[in-house]
């Protein structure tokens, strides 16, 4: 029903004699004026942004088992680095042999060497050999490459470097002791002299 009618029947039940039919029209009237409900509007669409996703990232879930990342292959060098630090020096060596003959490169050649210097510079190596850790890093020294060297490499440079100083060290103060033993026998010769001159007696 329109409005005007809705009017138009509420005016009419007004004037009707009270009773349960004047009542039963009234209520079925305004019933039919009763406007229909809307139904809710629909929400708008959700962009992207306002999407929320749930990630399964590391950690999130205990019971989850990841795989670990694959070790990368070590060189023969590090290998050779880590046997020698086992107190392996055959070994050590053997691996320091096999990366000079894999690799070409001059920096590799290079490494290799100082690495089998040092370890005839270890006391406890079967290697040991002051002479040639001494004699091996001079010519070293004269002929390193450039280019990014390993840090176990620098490490035995520098390590090879205070040994030869170390090493210098020594035979100059054995050379100075050794010329004090010579000036004080001269010393005494010349003493044992003059009292045989002085005294005529033999020097004792």
């Amino acid at each position: 029903m329109t409005d005007l009618s809705c009017r138009r029947a509420s005016l009419r039940t007004l004037r009707a004699p009270r009773g349960l039919a004047c009542a039963l029209f009234v209520a079925l009237s305004l019933g039919g004026c009763i406007t229909a409900p809307v139904p809710p509007a629909e929400p708008p669409p959700r962009s992207p942004q306002d999407v929320e996703l749930t990630l399964n990232l590391p950690g999130g879930d205990p019971s989850c088992v990841c795989e670990a990342t694959p070790a990368e292959d070590r060189t023969f060098l590090e290998r050779g680095v880590e046997t020698l630090a086992a107190g392996e020096y055959v070994e050590a060596v053997q691996y320091f042999q096999r990366y000079r003959r894999m690799e070409t490169s001059p920096v590799a050649q290079w490494e290799a060497d100082i690495a089998i210097a040092y370890a005839s510079m270890l006391p406890s190596s079967p290697f040991f050999d002051v002479a040639a850790a001494s004699s091996a890093y001079t010519d070293l020294q004269a002929r390193e490459p450039e280019g990014f060297k390993h840090h176990a490499i620098v490490l035995m440079q520098q390590a090879l470097e205070s040994f030869v100083l170390m090493d210098r060290h020594i035979e100059e103060l054995e050379n100075r002791a050794s010329m004090l033993e010579d000036d004080l026998s001269k010393r005494e010769d010349a003493l044992r002299r003059l009292r045989e001159l002085t005294l005529g007696q033999p020097g004792g």
